[in-house]
């Protein structure tokens, strides 16, 4: 079998199509292979931060995907009864490194990718299961029984990866402690301007308003993994959850449909040490998961692509551009994933004396303290 594509993308996500657009703007042939026969982005909302956006220009696509985010000038920490704990001046940090922070729903971002991609590059309906890397090619091999050759191989399949783990299988994804459950609903009646976060024993509370009158909102709570019991919740199990959480709360959870509700495990991965494997290059969050204490799982797969963008326009052979990108994003992933799973860890504490002191540090700490992961992520330029 010869060589069918100079590059192949393994996984449809921002990731991947992040990549696509970019080799697309590199005039770079390749193939785009994605498991589900149509691409829609599940899930609700997320955030897209100003690194994100300075990744994004970077790209070229940044003014239009402007236009389908809602801007966030705050973003609040609230205890259970809504008093501010951190408010960051978000603005002030926007002005200062030259990019807004914006939320969006994740099915308008993945249509608006989808959208810049030539539709003859991609491959639905294609699950890779495995990989035979060879010095001068990759071989993947699909669940059909197909397979499919490349010069080099970029592996964006998420979180659980199956060709992440073929090149290391010790890297396997990593329960957080607690599920999730989301929405999008609408907000036309409650007119809610604000995003925040509210911390209580009993679990977070997410409010995010996006654009088209629309709500995205997430609640989590800690149990077991694969908890039967939460499998089965409804939302008046989450009225009944955070039934003495401040308002909007029961009011955002009255306007939501059980049919509405998306629920899932928190996992993300331990860091790895190595992205880049000769013609192989692992990104996003098949590279660097990260739990979403932060906001910055589709930020740090963005930042991947404008690194690697960057990287593939130099004078060196790809490989030697994989390495470039391994050793500049090794350091900052590592970061974002160990200090989002701490976040994660203080938030979702249940015990009321731990809180208690938690929640008076918060109130009194200058902004320069509680802004500090926010200052070292935007401070940080990420294209040095």
């Amino acid at each position: 079998m010869e060589v069918q594509r100079e590059f192949t993308i393994i996984g449809a996500g921002v990731a991947g199509l992040t990549a696509a657009i970019a080799l697309q703007n590199l005039n770079r042939e390749f193939t785009l292979f994605e498991q589900s026969k149509a691409i829609k982005g599940i899930g609700a909302g997320f955030g897209l931060a100003a690194n994100a956006m300075h990744a994004l220009e970077y790209i070229g696509i940044r003014e239009e995907v402007e236009e389908i985010g809602y801007y966030l000038d705050s973003f609040a920490i609230l205890d259970q009864k809504g008093n501010i704990l951190v408010n960051p001046n978000t603005t002030k940090l926007s002005d200062k490194y030259e990019q807004k922070n914006f939320a969006i729903h994740r099915a308008d971002l993945h249509l608006y990718l989808l959208s810049k991609v030539k539709q003859e590059s991609i491959a639905l309906g294609k699950k890779a299961c495995n990989l035979l890397q060879k010095s001068d090619y990759v071989e993947i091999q699909f669940e059909d029984g197909s397979s499919h050759r490349t010069k080099y191989l970029i592996i964006a399949d998420g979180v659980k990866s199956p060709l992440r783990q073929k090149l290391l299988p010790a890297s396997k994804p990593r329960y957080a402690g607690y599920s999730c459950w989301r929405a999008t609903i609408d907000n036309s009646d409650l007119q809610l301007k604000r995003g925040s976060e509210t911390w209580g024993n009993k679990g977070r509370f997410g409010l995010t308003p996006l654009v088209n009158q629309r709500i995205y909102w997430y609640a989590c709570i800690n149990g077991p993994q694969q908890n039967p019991v939460f499998r089965d919740y409804k939302v008046q199990d989450l009225k009944r959850q955070f039934g003495n959480y401040h308002q909007p709360i029961q009011e955002v959870l009255d306007k939501t449909l059980d049919a509405d509700l998306i629920w899932s495990d928190i996992i993300d991965i331990q860091p790895i040490k190595n992205f880049a494997f000769g013609n192989i290059l692992i990104i996003g969050d098949a590279a660097h998961a990260c739990t979403p204490n932060m906001g910055q799982g589709a930020c740090q797969a963005m930042e991947d692509v404008a690194v690697l963008h960057n990287e593939l326009q130099n004078e060196q052979s790809v490989e030697q551009a994989f390495l470039a990108f391994e050793k500049r994003r090794l350091a900052r992933t590592k970061y974002i994933t160990d200090t989002s799973k701490l976040i994660g860890d203080v938030a979702q504490w249940e015990n009321k004396f731990l809180i208690s002191i938690r929640n008076n540090l918060m109130k009194i700490m200058p902004d320069s303290m509680n802004q500090k992961s926010l200052i070292k992520l935007f401070k940080e330029d990420f294209m040095k």
